[in-house]
């Protein structure tokens, strides 16, 4: 069995695509998901499976997501050795201490050919941002509400994301350690 953490897009976001974390996780565990824990509203889910192949599983979950709820939201997977990997990977590991200002964007692909100026214009002088691979790490410690870059920089980078506080990917790095 493989472990993996999906992280649905769009999610309960304004009164939109709605769905409840029980009826999310029975949902998994009818597309042959085990052990499937959530964590909060916005579509976090650690579980395991036997397959092995990212883009079939993608599709039976988004498949049964669609079938359950009427609409199909982006869902981004990663093993449970990639997401850990994105965490110790943070280049802001100083920042921990404020979780809610340090932002993990994982993206759907890797940029074809990213041009730094066009994010650096985005950027107010207190964020700091770096792309590592799949993840685009946001420090902004005025706020996400606020960023310009955190609302531009998908457009900027030409590939779905989603994104999590660290808050979030700490407590589903406690999940992961359920197992």
């Amino acid at each position: 069995m493989q472990t993996w953490v999906a992280l649905l897009r769009g999610i309960n976001v304004g009164g939109r695509n709605r769905m409840s974390m029980s009826d999310l996780a029975t949902t998994f565990e009818s597309a042959d998901c085990h052990s499937v824990r959530t964590y909060i509203q916005s579509g976090n889910v650690v579980f395991s499976s036997s397959s092995r192949s990212k883009r079939d599983l993608n599709k039976k979950l988004s498949n049964a997501i669609e079938g359950k709820f009427g609409f199909r939201p982006h869902v981004f997977l990663l093993t449970a050795a990639d997401f850990r990997d994105a965490v110790a990977k943070n280049p802001f590991a100083e920042s921990v201490a404020e979780p809610k200002s340090l932002h993990f964007f994982f993206l759907d692909a890797i940029p074809e050919s990213p041009n730094p100026t066009d994010i650096v214009e985005l950027a107010a002088p207190t964020e700091r941002f770096q792309l590592i691979g799949n993840v685009f790490y946001l420090h902004a410690p005025d706020g996400i509400g606020r960023s310009k870059l955190a609302a531009g920089v998908e457009r900027r980078l030409g590939v779905p994301t989603t994104a999590r506080n660290f808050t979030t990917i700490q407590n589903l790095v406690s999940l992961l350690a359920v197992d």
